[in-house]
């Protein structure tokens, strides 16, 4: 979707919810002056949608506001200001960044090789106990089968590991979310496929 007045709007709710503690009922830091057309918010919610849809030029983006979707932007605000506001804003949208993500969680996994393929079938390890033996798995990210075992991860957005586990290489990810699910509620968990 690469509507932007669409996204806009979905960034803009997203910037009121969790700015709401930090600005006035019209969505600016409390300042002296005029109260600006078009608030704080506003000119944080832009910003965000830019860096979602991956236009990395400021001027791409009020290019496109302007000839594009310039109609939905009726107050919109000179490049000049919006550059000005945003520098002095930063910290602002920093602060709703961190709250966005104080229930955001990533989970990985690993390849924990212990043998070499060629060397799985003279294993000994877990011959005893089948549920502690390794096994052979794939790793997509190196395109590679291995022998041994799976160290899954969920880390907080900040780097603190919350839970791990090691597992079979041939259990699926999805197998340790459903071992996760009783840790962790009402959260949102980013990973890979």
């Amino acid at each position: 979707m690469h509507n932007l007045t669409t996204n806009f709007g979905k960034f803009l709710g997203i910037c009121n919810k969790f700015g709401k503690k930090f600005t006035n009922e019209k969505g600016n830091v409390t300042r002296r002056g005029v109260v600006p057309k078009f608030s704080d918010l506003e000119i944080i919610a832009p910003s965000m949608t830019a860096e979602a849809l991956s236009i990395d030029s400021e001027s791409l983006l009020f290019s496109k506001l302007q000839t594009e979707y310039g109609d939905d932007f009726p107050n919109l605000i000179s490049r000049r200001q919006f550059n000005d506001r945003r520098k002095t804003l930063f910290g602002l949208q920093e602060k709703i960044r961190k709250c966005m993500a104080e229930d955001t969680y990533c989970i990985n996994s690993k390849p924990v090789e212990v043998y070499k393929l060629s060397r799985a079938r003279r294993n000994k390890v877990g011959k005893t106990d089948f549920e502690k033996a390794p096994s052979i798995g794939y790793c997509a990210s190196q395109e590679r089968y291995y022998f041994g075992y799976k160290l899954h991860i969920l880390c907080g957005i900040r780097g603190v590991v919350h839970s791990f586990d090691l597992t079979k290489a041939a259990v699926a990810d999805i197998h340790y979310l459903q071992d996760i699910k009783s840790q962790v509620s009402d959260c949102n968990i980013l990973g890979d496929k």
